[in-house]
């Protein structure tokens, strides 16, 4: 989906004060998975024409007045339900005020802990599975990425899928939020608030937890800030003997969904190359790049 067709369909969702006008007038402030423009104090996300989107988009405005009613801070929906306009899936939100600052890894700690505490809503939520876009992203890859490579990590996938289903959990699980990273958090006027709830699941709490884990030791998060994180948290997931394996599967995700862009970008291709030999290596530190 380019930005024309998202702004085609921006205007035909009406859901702008000014409709077409107002749509072309919008600032697009990212365009990927879903192209996602501001106009006043409203954002509209417009989803590529994708069948999983849908159900995807319904859930996450769902969430957002879950979050509400839990007093959770979190983005707010604008509207109470999802449209479906052309086949994308429209949803609009209130803007959130400018930030005063960056989130930090005790922000995100302090509304994780929140979430854990939450028990299910009355709607289902998905697992959260991390492996499950693997084979995608490796098809995408084709013929950029070693054959040897691709076939390592679908081996690797096939492991830590195995093993991640014989778990046994620290926490009790429950609702996550799936992609647990300071950059999904908006510090504003009146405190830090959760945003990009698309990955909200039902699973391991743990899943979270591991995220920031593999920050400090893939990407470059100071020892410091990881360890305000789990004060603040109360707890550090590397004391759990799962940490291993949910972080294998992590690393494994990662590592593929790099491929898919590697056909394209001499930098993908690159990083892939860095990430699967570290893998292969068996070297947990070698620093990866955020792609």
């Amino acid at each position: 989906m380019d930005e024309a067709r998202a702004r085609e369909v921006l205007a035909e969702a009406d859901v702008l004060p000014g409709a077409g006008r107002a749509a072309r007038g919008a600032r697009l402030l990212a365009l990927g998975e879903n192209a996602v423009f501001a106009a006043g104090d409203l954002v509209v996300k417009v989803g590529r024409d994708d069948p999983d989107l849908p159900a995807r988009a319904r859930r996450e405005v769902a969430l957002a007045e879950w979050l509400a009613g839990a007093g959770v801070p979190a983005v707010r929906a604008a509207l109470p339900e999802a449209l479906l306009v052309g086949g994308h899936p429209v949803t609009v939100w209130h803007r959130l005020p400018e930030a005063v600052r960056p989130a930090g890894p005790r922000d995100l700690a302090a509304l994780l802990r929140r979430v854990h505490a939450l028990p299910e809503p009355g709607f289902a939520l998905p697992r959260r599975e991390l492996l499950g876009g693997v084979e995608r992203w490796l098809r995408l890859a084709g013929d950029a990425v070693d054959p040897a490579d691709a076939a390592f990590l679908r081996e690797r996938r096939d492991g830590f899928a195995a093993a991640a289903a014989a778990l046994v959990p620290h926490l009790p699980p429950g609702p996550i939020h799936g992609d647990a990273l300071p950059r999904n958090v908006h510090v504003g006027p009146d405190g830090p608030v959760l945003v990009d709830l698309e990955t909200f699941s039902s699973d391991l709490r743990e899943h979270d937890l591991v995220v920031m884990a593999l920050s400090r030791d893939r990407y470059g998060l100071g020892a410091q800030a990881y360890e305000e994180f789990t004060r603040e948290y109360g707890w550090d997931v590397r004391e759990w003997e799962g940490c291993a394996v949910l972080r294998g599967a992590r690393e494994t995700a990662s590592c593929a969904w790099v491929a898919q862009h590697a056909p394209a970008d001499e930098a993908a291709r690159a990083e892939f190359e860095r990430r699967v030999r570290s893998l292969r290596e068996g070297d947990p530190e070698v620093r990866w790049f955020p792609f």
